[in-house]
């Protein structure tokens, strides 16, 4: 793709085709508030660019019928969300439609170079697979934050060896495409945004729990990224006073007391000491415990694992109830591999922020599970990257 839009017309003209599929000439007219003379001399300079295409006669609206347009349909965008321990990379068209995903365990501690060999492998297979020749364009999320301008993650706790390496010029270099970098989470909130349970909602929260904790935070529509990148980083807020020793240096944050990392130390505490049949019986059959194990031992009743999930649903429901205090969200929505917990988690994170909110700012707050699971990263990849391209150069 080496086209990119003239101005801000042309811009959200191509948005508006990624966002809401094929559409006429007089229905971009209507929405855009452009004269039809001026709009016409948009859409031919498009179509001359080859971002978009014609797509057959519009129903009639009395009179003549008015053209079809259409994103270019050989445009492909590369989805990469990088995340603690696995990777997922998928292929979209321009209307962000996945074509092809692949998912890899990895641990993100056997730093960048190992990390994105194991990525370039992933993307090389699907161009192998005949879906795409080229990429157009690749979004990354990675699980730390993101000096956003440069594409540069800055002291990631839970990634040793990535301070301050180029992702965004290295990944360029290789796949020979523009690159953009972002923070796994707020990917997950731009996917969810995009095709799943937010795609209504112009100012929510996207609280993202895994190895580690963050949130996505959307102001009118637009990812709120803070004065240098960090802004979400919930999981580094103080959960437990002079509590547990926290991989960022601290005491007692949450994402110590409460993530997919320090719910399976917990669970592994509890079958080695004999508290739990179900987790001590999963451990002996495993050699190690995740929230799976923990889900499934909930699921089998096991009194232990409930109250884990339920003391961490607290925890993490203190938290957001004073995000929600500050923000006024019109929607919370939680997502991450601690998800499998179930609905168990998410009661337990209703139940505290409905009692410590505000009855102004939850009387009609939902707060629910995503819906895109492992599809909102790679999704709010193609997302960022197509922001970036369909935007005037």
């Amino acid at each position: 793709m080496t086209a990119r839009p003239a101005n801000a017309h042309q811009a959200r003209l191509l948005r508006m085709l990624r966002d809401e599929g094929p559409n006429s000439r007089a229905q971009l007219g209507d929405q855009i508030e452009l004269s039809r003379s001026k709009l016409a001399v948009e859409v031919d300079r498009l179509l001359q660019t080859g971002l978009i295409v014609a797509d057959g006669l519009a129903a009639s609206r009395g009179g003549r019928r008015s053209h079809n347009l259409r994103l270019a349909p050989n445009l492909r965008f590369l989805g990469i969300d990088i995340g603690a321990t696995s990777v997922d990379v998928a292929v979209t068209n321009a209307e962000l439609e996945v074509l092809g995903h692949l998912n890899q365990p990895m641990d993100v501690r056997e730093g960048p170079v190992a990390v994105f060999e194991h990525v370039l492998a992933m993307a090389a297979k699907l161009r192998s697979s005949g879906l795409v020749e080229g990429f157009d364009g690749a979004g990354i999320g990675v699980p730390g934050p993101v000096r956003f301008p440069e594409g540069v993650p800055v002291a990631p706790p839970i990634m040793p060896g990535w301070d301050g390496f180029p992702v965004r010029e290295a990944l360029s270099q290789e796949l020979g495409c523009p690159v953009m970098v972002d923070n796994d989470v707020n990917l997950m909130a731009m996917g969810e945004q995009h095709a799943g349970v937010a795609r209504t909602a112009a100012d929510f929260l996207c609280v993202k729990i895994g190895t580690g904790i963050g949130c996505g935070i959307v102001v009118g529509g637009e990812v709120y990224r803070g004065a240098t990148g960090s802004a979400g980083d919930i999981g580094h807020i103080q959960a437990v006073p002079d509590g547990r020793a926290c991989a960022c240096g601290n005491r007692g944050c949450l994402e110590a007391h409460f993530s997919g990392a320090a719910l399976a130390r917990d669970a592994m505490d509890a079958a080695s000491q004999g508290l739990s049949a179900e987790l001590a019986s999963r451990l002996e059959t495993h050699g190690t415990l995740s929230a799976v194990d923990i889900a499934a031992a909930a699921a089998a009743g096991d009194t232990v694992s409930l109250d884990l999930i339920r003391e961490g649903g607290t925890r993490t429901g203190q938290v957001i109830a004073g995000l929600v205090s500050f923000f006024n969200p019109s929607l919370v929505v939680i997502g991450g591999g601690v998800t499998g917990l179930g609905h168990t988690l998410l009661a337990a994170i209703r139940t505290q922020v409905y009692r410590q909110s505000l009855p102004l700012a939850t009387g009609n707050l939902p707060i629910v599970l995503g819906e895109l699971g492992q599809n909102a990263g790679v999704i709010g990849g193609a997302r960022l990257i197509s922001d970036h391209l369909f935007s005037p150069a």
